[in-house]
């Protein structure tokens, strides 16, 4: 077994993440959103040690080697395989509509896209989502319990943990019995989304003082405004300012 062999990776991942943060709450809102910040921040190092040495420089290099539509076709057809767990989650919320809108992109970008490689679906008035079964448990009511950084995969949060794990089966990778050829998807993959976000790192390194903060509140900030379909009520979005706030400095 390979360090990409994906559905072991993820499920010791989540687990370990589970296991360290076991005593966090996971129905409301805890004193601090982040109690497990020494954890996450080793955590964060060490991610970020092995995106410098590793993904980072291999990103780069397949920026410079491969055209962009070559990288566009390949990220599209990634998109395309997530759709169906983005579908299968709107349902979930009793969003009928987004779940038709989002098997529809399949079906069409599958077939007139050819496996997904071009965005048909989009033009067509197909919008994509962005749902996934941590929101789903939002939506039903979960709260997100502690913020931990999990090693390797990054930022997330108890539920997204437990999301994480209920979304796999629904993945390529559970469907590919021949271990080489998921892993070898597997990391175009991680290749592909790491090349889409090389310039939202270069703007991190420029604009963050303390890019562990940074990444840990857009993270948590992001996630809210997902399970509220982008319409998070204030009172909870102070409530996490409030709970993000340093302690105040002793004299």
């Amino acid at each position: 077994m390979t360090f990409f062999h994906f559905p072991a990776l993820r499920a010791l991942a989540v687990l370990a993440l589970l296991l360290v943060s076991g005593c966090a709450s996971l129905s409301g809102p805890s004193p601090s959103a982040d109690p497990l910040e020494s954890f996450n921040r080793a955590s964060f190092k060490f991610n970020e040690t092995i995106d410098d040495a590793m993904l980072k420089p291999v990103a780069r290099g397949y920026v410079a080697v491969t055209p962009v539509f070559v990288r566009t076709g390949i990220g599209n057809a990634f998109r395309n395989i997530s759709d169906v767990a983005i579908a299968a989650n709107n349902l979930l919320q009793g969003k009928a509509a987004d779940a038709a809108t989002d098997l529809g992109r399949v079906l069409v970008n599958t077939t007139l896209g050819i496996f997904g490689l071009w965005d048909v679906a989009t033009p067509m008035g197909l919008d994509k989502h962005t749902e996934d079964f941590g929101q789903t448990l939002g939506k039903w009511g979960m709260g997100s319990g502690a913020y931990v950084v999990i090693p390797f995969l990054g930022p997330s949060s108890v539920r997204d943990g437990f999301g994480r794990i209920a979304d796999a089966p629904l993945g390529y990778w559970s469907h590919i019995g021949y271990i080489a050829t998921r892993n070898s998807l597997y990391v175009t993959e991680a290749i592909s989304d790491r090349a889409f976000l090389l310039g939202a790192t270069n703007t991190l390194e420029e604009a963050a003082l303390d890019k562990y903060n940074f990444v840990r509140d857009g993270y948590l900030q992001r996630r809210l405004r997902h399970v509220y379909d982008g319409k998070p009520p204030q009172e909870i979005l102070d409530e996490l300012d409030d709970s993000l706030e340093p302690p105040p400095l002793k004299k």
